[in-house]
């Protein structure tokens, strides 16, 4: 049996953890976060992050292999391989503000490490999203602190996509480990794929260089990220002219050199990770002097921005160019449907736009209300908090559906539009809705790269 520790109990290492847990049940899991509250959670069944099938998975190894606290000193003396999964935003001061990476938490961790491990040796993997040759740093904290441990450090990033982590993590397209290249190192490489093993075809783990796999984890978010700004560019042309975005994206999404994932329009991406890894790759690519390469991808993010005002500014126009006093009603506050996060949702910045017209804000989400009432609480303006979906949308002047929630397929949109103030309004803002439906009841409707549906 070996001793296994997760520094960060957040929304890669628990799931990660848990799945690991279950699988390897030769092996003890410990995960460690100096949030109490956080931990807590995980020791009951109100988990402190929403994920379908994740309570089954921890309620299956939780209290047998896998193991939740928060004595992160203790843990690290115990362990035989460390995963590090805390968190790495992006850095809001000094050189390379607004985009390179904050690694003060990351440091922190390494020293913590250094200073409290016992064992002989240890395998530190890393699963934070952390720019190129980081690992490297890391095994200099290592190689130049006062410890009798020999340390190995391995690159093993996440691809998990937030709403469908346990099949993720269940069935994952690859995995991918980097280590060091020399004998020391490919054989921890070796020893964290062994461990994927017991329910990964040998096939889907990539064993690669610590610099390739660290790379990788950028791009891949990188390249997903550009193709939604592609997309979303195209259905600003589709709404100039008589195109329609839908039927775009069918056709080109048939062309096997390019695929259907990733090429639906929206209102624009949100998550932990694309902005911040598109950054993070813009800012390399500027440190290592290739500024073309930074500006393009740097524009990846400019278009989500752009996208973002661009449904704001249609919201406005239609309203008659004022806002002042009117109700408007988000459905939906998280990034992406089957999620509690909210982080860089865009939903946070059309509530701000909304609110710097002086309208009154009311949001409702099935399970990010929370989140977003702690995202909102430094906002000025009228910003209401709804539970129940009908009393939200009760005397509102528009609804703007900002996620894809399948309950909202389900509504009754006649009792809705009764409610609401007329004419009535409806934009989506990720094409989810039945157009033609909320047409024949009497709304105006503005979708997506596609002509609007109005009633005058």
């Amino acid at each position: 049996m070996s001793n296994i520790l997760c520094i960060g109990a957040g929304y890669v290492g628990g799931p990660t953890m848990a799945m690991i847990a279950k699988n390897c049940p030769e092996h003890k899991i410990t995960v460690v976060d100096i949030n109490q509250e956080r931990i807590d959670c995980w020791n009951s069944d109100d988990l402190p992050i929403y994920e379908p099938g994740l309570l089954d998975v921890v309620r299956l190894a939780r209290g047998r292999n896998l193991f939740f606290q928060t004595d992160v000193a203790q843990a690290i003396t115990d362990a035989e391989i460390i995963f590090v999964s805390v968190n790495t935003p992006t850095k809001m001061f000094g050189e390379g503000a607004g985009k390179a990476a904050d690694l003060q938490f990351w440091e922190k961790t390494a020293r913590d490490i250094l200073d409290n491990c016992r064992k002989p040796n240890v395998i530190v993997v890393e699963k934070s999203t952390l720019p190129v040759r980081t690992a490297e740093a890391m095994a200099k904290i290592f190689q130049l602190g006062k410890s009798s441990t020999k340390f190995s450090v391995v690159s093993n990033p996440e691809f998990l996509a937030e709403g469908t982590a346990i099949e993720d993590l269940t069935n994952p397209d690859r995995v991918l480990i980097g280590g060091e290249q020399n004998e020391i190192g490919r054989k921890a490489a070796e020893t964290v794929a062994e461990l994927y093993a017991h329910w990964v075809p040998r096939e889907n783990i990539l064993l690669t260089n610590v610099w390739s796999s660290e790379l990788s984890k950028l791009v891949a978010n990188a390249m997903l990220a550009q193709r939604v700004s592609s997309i979303n560019s195209i259905s600003a042309l589709c709404e100039r002219t008589e195109a329609d975005i839908e039927e775009v994206s069918k056709a080109i999404g048939m062309d096997t050199r390019i695929g259907a994932k990733f090429l639906e329009a929206s209102i624009g991406f949100g998550g932990s990770c694309f902005s911040k890894d598109i950054l993070h790759l813009s800012y390399l690519c500027e440190y290592y002097g290739l500024p073309e390469a930074a500006d393009y991808w740097a524009s990846v993010v400019h278009i989500n921005e752009w996208q973002i005002n661009r449904f704001f500014q249609k919201i406005l126009h239609e309203q008659f160019d004022t806002l002042a006093g009117k109700t408007i009603t988000m459905l939906g506050f998280a990034f992406k449907q089957d999620t509690g996060d909210t982080r860089d949702s865009p939903a946070i910045q059309l509530c701000k736009k909304l609110l710097g017209e002086h309208a009154k804000v009311r949001i409702h989400d099935p399970k990010a209300l929370e989140n977003a009432r702690i995202d909102l609480k430094e906002m000025q303006g009228d910003v209401s908090f709804e539970e129940d979906v009908y009393k939200a949308l009760e005397g509102a002047h528009v609804l703007a559906l900002v996620t894809q929630w399948a309950e909202y397929r389900e509504l009754d949109f006649e009792r809705i539009y009764n409610k609401m103030v007329k004419p009535a309004f409806v934009f989506d803002g990720r094409n989810h809705l039945e157009h033609e439906k909320l047409f024949e009841i009497g709304f105006n409707v503005f979708p997506l790269g596609k002509a609007p549906l109005k009633q005058v």
